[in-house]
């Protein structure tokens, strides 16, 4: 209790004018939503550039991996530049939202943390399942790479999942978003919430079926798991690896699983 309170009193005392947290949290969730709006209007341009009639550029902004990809690169490129320039602005080293040097020790507890994620996803789940009779484990998610075929189109989904997402989320939600947090909360509610907005931002996956529950639950757990890699390693790094560890079996299992069957 004593650490808590010790870290909580730290925290409040330190670059609190430079980060003034409200407005900090307001504005990432701004960029957020702003991101991707932007990046699906320039995306967007291309099939206009081309010409094209309305239902060829509808399949290709729904089936395209290449238009995905891009779609991707632009959303997490605004996100970032964006807390780039809100740092720079208030005068924020990027060593306090986790940008420090990179450790050996960080890919140790990058790995470390799976165990724990895989464990209490399982804990969760089981217990849902038990008293949420409406919850649907096997509800599908909607990634938007649906016709996937080659190799060169496996490397671009590949980085579009298991390494675009972990970079960029890991500076936006655990790195900027919970350092904002911080500043107003205890360490534990500062990760409840962070993890609350990351399972949000799932929620709409379901696409037609509806909102992904299975979906939030997960990422509500590995949120939960990564901030207390941040706080434990005091880095965004262990974080990242754990994410692309996590992206990088969910990519096995739905792109790879199944073309070797």
């Amino acid at each position: 209790m004593n650490y808590f309170k010790k870290n909580f009193l730290e925290i409040r005392d330190t670059d609190q004018n430079n980060f003034q947290p409200w407005f900090g949290i307001i504005y990432i969730l701004i960029v957020f939503f702003l991101s991707q709006i932007i990046a699906g209007f320039l995306v967007s341009l291309y099939p206009v550039l081309r010409s094209w009639n309305q239902a060829t550029a509808n399949n290709w902004l729904n089936n395209s991996v290449f238009a995905q990809f891009i779609y991707i690169l632009l959303a997490e490129l605004i996100n970032i530049l964006a807390i780039w320039y809100y740092l720079k602005l208030r005068k924020i080293k990027i060593s306090a939202i986790g940008l420090r040097r990179p450790k050996i020790s960080d890919l140790y507890y990058g790995l470390l943390g799976i165990p724990i994620y895989y464990a209490g996803f399982l804990i969760a789940i089981s217990l849902l399942t038990k008293f949420w009779t409406g919850f649907n484990v096997n509800q599908a998610q909607h990634i938007g790479f649906n016709n996937v075929h080659g190799v060169a189109q496996l490397i671009i989904t590949f980085i579009s999942l298991v390494i675009l997402p972990p970079i960029a989320e890991e500076i936006m939600v655990r790195g900027f978003l919970y350092s904002n947090f911080k500043k107003i909360l205890p360490i534990f509610f500062a990760a409840i919430m962070t993890s609350v907005f990351f399972a949000a931002a799932h929620l709409p996956e379901g696409g037609a079926s509806g909102l992904l529950w299975v979906g939030a639950v997960d990422t509500f757990v590995l949120s939960l798991v990564l901030v207390y890699l941040r706080e434990k390693t005091g880095g965004l790094y262990s974080s990242m690896i754990l994410h692309a560890i996590k992206n990088g079996v969910a990519f096995y299992l739905l792109f790879l699983a199944v073309s070797t069957r």
